[in-house]
Protein backbone atom coordinates (compact mmCIF):
# COMPACT_ATOMS: atom_id res chain seq x y z
CA UNK A 1 0.00 0.00 0.00
CA UNK A 2 3.06 2.30 0.74
CA UNK A 3 3.76 2.49 -3.02
CA UNK A 4 0.73 3.16 -4.53
CA UNK A 5 0.31 5.82 -1.65
CA UNK A 6 3.18 7.50 -2.75
CA UNK A 7 2.30 7.74 -6.19
CA UNK A 8 -1.00 8.94 -5.23
CA UNK A 9 0.15 11.73 -2.98
CA UNK A 10 3.33 12.88 -5.51
CA UNK A 11 0.38 12.81 -8.15
CA UNK A 12 -2.33 15.18 -6.40
CA UNK A 13 0.34 16.71 -4.60
CA UNK A 14 2.31 17.95 -7.31
CA UNK A 15 1.70 20.77 -9.74
CA UNK A 16 2.58 19.35 -13.55
CA UNK A 17 2.95 15.77 -13.24
CA UNK A 18 4.23 13.52 -16.12
CA UNK A 19 4.81 10.82 -15.69
CA UNK A 20 3.78 6.52 -16.53
CA UNK A 21 1.04 5.84 -14.70
CA UNK A 22 -0.29 2.06 -14.40
CA UNK A 23 -3.09 2.54 -16.12
CA UNK A 24 -1.01 3.22 -19.59
CA UNK A 25 0.02 0.13 -20.14
CA UNK A 26 -2.13 -3.12 -18.13
CA UNK A 27 -2.71 -5.14 -20.93
CA UNK A 28 -0.81 -5.71 -24.10
CA UNK A 29 0.84 -2.57 -25.69
CA UNK A 30 -0.98 -3.91 -28.95
CA UNK A 31 -4.87 -4.08 -27.39
CA UNK A 32 -6.67 -1.77 -29.09
CA UNK A 33 -7.00 0.34 -25.91
CA UNK A 34 -4.16 1.64 -26.03
CA UNK A 35 -3.51 2.19 -29.81
CA UNK A 36 -3.94 5.64 -31.32
CA UNK A 37 -6.49 5.97 -34.68
CA UNK A 38 -5.16 7.04 -37.61
CA UNK A 39 -6.77 10.21 -38.56
CA UNK A 40 -7.41 8.54 -42.20
CA UNK A 41 -9.19 5.95 -40.55
CA UNK A 42 -11.83 4.93 -42.39
CA UNK A 43 -15.53 5.86 -41.19
CA UNK A 44 -18.57 3.53 -40.52
CA UNK A 45 -20.75 3.86 -43.82
CA UNK A 46 -23.34 4.84 -41.52
CA UNK A 47 -21.53 7.40 -39.38
CA UNK A 48 -23.75 9.85 -39.93
CA UNK A 49 -26.71 8.18 -38.90
CA UNK A 50 -25.18 7.10 -35.75
CA UNK A 51 -24.06 10.67 -34.52
CA UNK A 52 -27.60 11.61 -35.55
CA UNK A 53 -29.00 8.52 -32.86
CA UNK A 54 -25.97 9.44 -30.30
CA UNK A 55 -27.66 13.38 -29.96
CA UNK A 56 -30.93 11.96 -29.94
CA UNK A 57 -29.99 9.62 -26.50
CA UNK A 58 -28.66 12.01 -25.30
CA UNK A 59 -31.35 14.80 -25.97
CA UNK A 60 -33.56 12.35 -24.78
CA UNK A 61 -31.82 11.09 -21.67
CA UNK A 62 -30.80 14.36 -19.01
CA UNK A 63 -29.13 16.12 -22.09
CA UNK A 64 -25.72 15.66 -20.86
CA UNK A 65 -23.05 13.16 -20.70
CA UNK A 66 -22.38 12.15 -17.17
CA UNK A 67 -19.46 10.83 -15.18
CA UNK A 68 -19.70 8.22 -12.60
CA UNK A 69 -17.23 8.41 -9.75
CA UNK A 70 -18.72 6.55 -6.71
CA UNK A 71 -22.31 5.29 -7.92
CA UNK A 72 -21.71 2.78 -11.33
CA UNK A 73 -17.60 2.40 -11.74
CA UNK A 74 -15.11 0.24 -9.87
CA UNK A 75 -12.94 0.92 -6.90
CA UNK A 76 -9.39 -0.69 -8.57
CA UNK A 77 -6.59 -2.30 -5.57
CA UNK A 78 -3.31 -2.67 -6.59
CA UNK A 79 -1.76 -4.98 -4.55
CA UNK A 80 1.87 -4.25 -2.78
CA UNK A 81 2.14 -8.01 -1.58
CA UNK A 82 1.17 -7.53 2.17
CA UNK A 83 -2.62 -8.44 1.51
CA UNK A 84 -4.51 -11.86 3.06
CA UNK A 85 -4.85 -14.57 -0.53
CA UNK A 86 -8.68 -15.32 0.36
CA UNK A 87 -11.01 -17.43 -1.92
CA UNK A 88 -14.01 -15.34 -3.29
CA UNK A 89 -17.65 -17.21 -3.81
CA UNK A 90 -19.74 -16.54 -6.13
CA UNK A 91 -23.34 -16.24 -5.19
CA UNK A 92 -26.55 -15.75 -6.62
CA UNK A 93 -27.83 -12.64 -6.98
CA UNK A 94 -29.89 -13.47 -10.37
CA UNK A 95 -31.87 -16.45 -8.60
CA UNK A 96 -30.67 -18.41 -11.53
CA UNK A 97 -30.31 -21.62 -9.59
CA UNK A 98 -26.89 -22.52 -10.34
CA UNK A 99 -23.44 -21.04 -10.20
CA UNK A 100 -20.43 -21.08 -12.68
CA UNK A 101 -17.93 -23.96 -12.14
CA UNK A 102 -15.18 -21.66 -13.98
CA UNK A 103 -15.70 -18.35 -11.53
CA UNK A 104 -14.55 -21.33 -8.10
CA UNK A 105 -11.42 -21.78 -9.71
CA UNK A 106 -10.66 -18.33 -11.13
CA UNK A 107 -11.97 -17.19 -7.48
CA UNK A 108 -9.76 -19.61 -5.94
CA UNK A 109 -7.30 -16.80 -4.24
CA UNK A 110 -7.58 -13.35 -4.81
CA UNK A 111 -4.98 -11.07 -2.55
CA UNK A 112 -7.81 -8.21 -1.67
CA UNK A 113 -6.45 -5.78 0.13
CA UNK A 114 -7.93 -5.42 3.82
CA UNK A 115 -8.82 -1.87 3.09
CA UNK A 116 -10.87 -2.59 0.32
CA UNK A 117 -14.60 -1.56 -0.33
CA UNK A 118 -17.16 -2.36 -3.08
CA UNK A 119 -18.70 0.68 -4.79
CA UNK A 120 -21.70 2.18 -3.61
CA UNK A 121 -25.01 1.75 -5.63
CA UNK A 122 -26.84 -1.26 -6.69
CA UNK A 123 -23.56 -2.85 -8.87
CA UNK A 124 -21.36 -3.05 -6.03
CA UNK A 125 -18.64 -3.29 -8.24
CA UNK A 126 -14.85 -3.86 -7.19
CA UNK A 127 -11.11 -4.62 -8.86
CA UNK A 128 -8.16 -6.14 -7.82
CA UNK A 129 -5.09 -6.27 -9.73
CA UNK A 130 -2.24 -8.26 -8.43
CA UNK A 131 0.98 -6.29 -9.10
CA UNK A 132 3.36 -9.44 -8.41
CA UNK A 133 1.15 -12.07 -10.83
CA UNK A 134 -0.19 -9.87 -13.51
CA UNK A 135 -3.08 -10.75 -12.59
CA UNK A 136 -6.73 -8.79 -12.94
CA UNK A 137 -10.37 -9.68 -11.13
CA UNK A 138 -13.05 -7.72 -11.50
CA UNK A 139 -16.57 -8.67 -9.45
CA UNK A 140 -20.35 -7.53 -9.49
CA UNK A 141 -22.35 -7.57 -6.86
CA UNK A 142 -19.65 -7.88 -4.60
CA UNK A 143 -20.08 -7.95 -0.40
CA UNK A 144 -18.55 -9.10 2.54
CA UNK A 145 -20.39 -11.74 4.40
CA UNK A 146 -18.95 -12.85 7.95
CA UNK A 147 -15.24 -11.19 6.86
CA UNK A 148 -15.47 -13.19 3.50
CA UNK A 149 -15.85 -12.02 0.22
CA UNK A 150 -18.40 -13.20 -2.04
CA UNK A 151 -19.64 -11.68 -5.71
CA UNK A 152 -22.16 -12.60 -8.13
CA UNK A 153 -20.28 -12.35 -11.20
CA UNK A 154 -16.78 -11.23 -12.65
CA UNK A 155 -13.79 -12.62 -14.01
CA UNK A 156 -10.14 -13.23 -13.97
CA UNK A 157 -7.26 -12.11 -17.03
CA UNK A 158 -3.79 -13.77 -16.15
CA UNK A 159 -0.67 -12.87 -17.96
CA UNK A 160 -2.78 -9.59 -18.03
CA UNK A 161 0.61 -7.48 -19.73
CA UNK A 162 -0.03 -10.66 -22.74
CA UNK A 163 -3.52 -9.81 -22.92
CA UNK A 164 -5.55 -8.06 -25.56
CA UNK A 165 -7.46 -6.59 -22.69
CA UNK A 166 -10.44 -8.44 -22.92
CA UNK A 167 -11.98 -11.35 -20.64
CA UNK A 168 -12.59 -14.58 -22.37
CA UNK A 169 -15.86 -15.42 -23.23
CA UNK A 170 -18.42 -14.27 -21.32
CA UNK A 171 -16.81 -13.38 -18.20
CA UNK A 172 -16.49 -9.74 -16.75
CA UNK A 173 -18.73 -6.95 -15.28
CA UNK A 174 -19.56 -5.39 -18.15
CA UNK A 175 -22.64 -6.38 -20.98
CA UNK A 176 -19.18 -6.48 -23.22
CA UNK A 177 -16.45 -8.48 -21.52
CA UNK A 178 -14.46 -5.57 -21.59
CA UNK A 179 -12.60 -4.63 -18.32
CA UNK A 180 -13.14 -1.37 -15.94
CA UNK A 181 -9.69 -0.93 -15.86
CA UNK A 182 -9.06 -0.74 -19.42
CA UNK A 183 -11.80 2.03 -20.24
CA UNK A 184 -12.30 3.80 -16.89
CA UNK A 185 -10.79 7.50 -16.42
CA UNK A 186 -8.47 8.16 -13.00
CA UNK A 187 -7.75 10.80 -11.28
CA UNK A 188 -4.22 10.58 -12.12
CA UNK A 189 -4.69 10.75 -15.71
CA UNK A 190 -6.50 13.94 -15.36
CA UNK A 191 -3.38 15.31 -12.85
CA UNK A 192 -1.46 14.69 -15.85
CA UNK A 193 -3.33 16.19 -18.20
CA UNK A 194 -3.25 13.00 -20.36
CA UNK A 195 -5.30 9.37 -21.08
CA UNK A 196 -3.48 7.35 -23.36
CA UNK A 197 -6.15 5.06 -23.53
CA UNK A 198 -9.89 4.21 -25.07
CA UNK A 199 -12.43 5.49 -22.76
CA UNK A 200 -15.78 2.44 -22.56
CA UNK A 201 -18.85 4.48 -22.76
CA UNK A 202 -22.38 3.77 -21.30
CA UNK A 203 -25.09 4.34 -23.91
CA UNK A 204 -29.50 3.51 -23.05
CA UNK A 205 -30.64 2.23 -26.67
CA UNK A 206 -28.60 -0.32 -27.84
CA UNK A 207 -28.78 -2.69 -31.33
CA UNK A 208 -30.06 -5.99 -29.94
CA UNK A 209 -27.77 -8.21 -28.17
CA UNK A 210 -26.63 -10.71 -31.57
CA UNK A 211 -25.42 -7.56 -33.16
CA UNK A 212 -22.15 -6.12 -31.53
CA UNK A 213 -18.95 -5.24 -32.80
CA UNK A 214 -15.15 -6.32 -32.05
CA UNK A 215 -13.63 -6.25 -29.10
CA UNK A 216 -16.96 -6.97 -27.66
CA UNK A 217 -17.66 -10.63 -26.63
CA UNK A 218 -21.04 -10.17 -26.17
CA UNK A 219 -23.75 -7.29 -25.43
CA UNK A 220 -26.74 -7.06 -23.32
CA UNK A 221 -28.91 -4.85 -26.08
CA UNK A 222 -32.52 -5.01 -26.43
CA UNK A 223 -34.18 -4.01 -30.00
CA UNK A 224 -37.06 -5.83 -30.40
CA UNK A 225 -38.80 -3.65 -32.97
CA UNK A 226 -35.66 -3.48 -34.70
CA UNK A 227 -35.53 0.61 -34.40
CA UNK A 228 -32.93 1.57 -37.30
CA UNK A 229 -29.84 3.24 -36.22
CA UNK A 230 -29.27 1.39 -32.91
CA UNK A 231 -25.09 1.63 -31.63
CA UNK A 232 -24.20 -1.94 -31.58
CA UNK A 233 -22.10 -2.26 -28.46
CA UNK A 234 -18.36 -2.76 -29.46
CA UNK A 235 -18.60 -0.05 -31.97
CA UNK A 236 -15.78 2.54 -31.40
CA UNK A 237 -16.22 6.36 -32.80
CA UNK A 238 -14.02 8.99 -31.71
CA UNK A 239 -14.38 13.46 -31.82
CA UNK A 240 -13.54 14.43 -35.09
CA UNK A 241 -9.26 14.87 -34.80
CA UNK A 242 -9.09 18.19 -36.89
CA UNK A 243 -10.79 20.14 -33.88
CA UNK A 244 -8.81 22.67 -31.74
CA UNK A 245 -9.85 21.45 -28.60
CA UNK A 246 -8.51 24.26 -26.23
CA UNK A 247 -10.54 26.29 -28.18
CA UNK A 248 -13.90 24.82 -26.97
CA UNK A 249 -15.56 25.97 -23.99
CA UNK A 250 -14.99 23.47 -21.33
CA UNK A 251 -13.92 22.46 -18.12
CA UNK A 252 -10.16 21.65 -17.75
CA UNK A 253 -10.86 17.92 -17.18
CA UNK A 254 -13.47 17.74 -20.04
CA UNK A 255 -10.49 18.83 -22.30
CA UNK A 256 -8.25 16.05 -21.76
CA UNK A 257 -10.86 13.63 -21.48
CA UNK A 258 -12.26 15.40 -25.16
CA UNK A 259 -8.16 15.04 -26.54
CA UNK A 260 -8.09 10.96 -25.54
CA UNK A 261 -11.71 10.79 -27.40
CA UNK A 262 -9.78 12.20 -30.62
CA UNK A 263 -6.76 9.69 -30.51
CA UNK A 264 -8.12 6.81 -28.78
CA UNK A 265 -11.79 7.25 -29.15
CA UNK A 266 -14.97 5.52 -27.19
CA UNK A 267 -15.95 1.83 -27.11
CA UNK A 268 -19.51 1.35 -26.46
CA UNK A 269 -19.12 -1.24 -23.84
CA UNK A 270 -22.21 -1.09 -21.59
CA UNK A 271 -25.78 -0.29 -21.36
CA UNK A 272 -27.09 2.19 -18.30
CA UNK A 273 -29.97 4.48 -17.72
CA UNK A 274 -28.08 7.46 -19.05
CA UNK A 275 -25.26 8.31 -21.34
CA UNK A 276 -21.92 8.00 -18.84
CA UNK A 277 -18.18 7.42 -19.15
CA UNK A 278 -16.35 6.08 -15.53
CA UNK A 279 -13.86 7.79 -13.21
CA UNK A 280 -12.00 5.27 -11.33
CA UNK A 281 -14.35 5.06 -8.32
CA UNK A 282 -13.07 7.83 -5.33
CA UNK A 283 -13.38 4.65 -2.96
CA UNK A 284 -9.67 3.94 -4.70
CA UNK A 285 -8.54 6.96 -2.89
CA UNK A 286 -10.80 7.33 0.26
CA UNK A 287 -10.42 3.98 1.10
CA UNK A 288 -6.73 4.56 1.93
CA UNK A 289 -6.78 7.45 3.84
CA UNK A 290 -7.12 10.42 0.81
CA UNK A 291 -9.37 12.60 -0.43
CA UNK A 292 -11.77 12.05 -3.01
CA UNK A 293 -9.73 14.03 -5.83
CA UNK A 294 -12.77 14.60 -8.19
CA UNK A 295 -14.39 17.91 -6.82
CA UNK A 296 -10.77 19.45 -7.44
CA UNK A 297 -9.82 17.79 -10.51
CA UNK A 298 -13.71 18.86 -11.77
CA UNK A 299 -13.30 22.60 -10.92
CA UNK A 300 -16.06 21.90 -8.58
CA UNK A 301 -18.62 21.28 -11.16
CA UNK A 302 -21.12 18.08 -10.87
CA UNK A 303 -20.33 15.22 -12.64
CA UNK A 304 -22.85 16.09 -15.16
CA UNK A 305 -21.64 19.45 -16.25
CA UNK A 306 -18.21 18.60 -16.48
CA UNK A 307 -18.40 17.23 -20.25
CA UNK A 308 -20.37 20.04 -21.55
CA UNK A 309 -18.91 21.57 -24.33
CA UNK A 310 -18.11 18.51 -26.15
CA UNK A 311 -19.20 18.24 -29.46
CA UNK A 312 -21.07 14.91 -29.80
CA UNK A 313 -22.30 16.29 -33.13
CA UNK A 314 -18.67 15.91 -34.67
CA UNK A 315 -18.31 12.29 -33.44
CA UNK A 316 -17.39 9.78 -36.34
CA UNK A 317 -18.04 6.07 -35.88
CA UNK A 318 -15.79 3.63 -36.97
CA UNK A 319 -16.84 0.41 -38.66
CA UNK A 320 -18.24 -2.65 -37.53
CA UNK A 321 -15.13 -4.56 -35.93
CA UNK A 322 -12.31 -1.83 -36.73
CA UNK A 323 -9.17 -2.97 -35.32
CA UNK A 324 -9.62 -6.74 -35.14
CA UNK A 325 -6.58 -8.64 -35.68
Amino acid sequence: MKKILFLLTTVFCSPVFSGPLPTDDVFDLSSFWYTPIPTSAPLHPNSVNLVTELLRQKATYYGTVNINTSSYSAPVYYTTGTETVQKVTQWDCQKKGYLDAGLKTQWAAVPIPDYAVQSAGTDGEMAVYDVATDTYYEFWQARKVNGAWQACWGGRITAASFNTGVFDSYYGTTATSLPFIGGQITAEELQRGEIKHAIGIALVDVANFDVFSWPANRSDGQNPTNVANRIPEGLRFRLDPTINVNALSMSAAGKVIAKAAQIYGFVVWDRAGALSIRAQNSASYTAQGLPNPYPVLFGGLPTYQVLNGLPFNKMQFLPMDYGRP
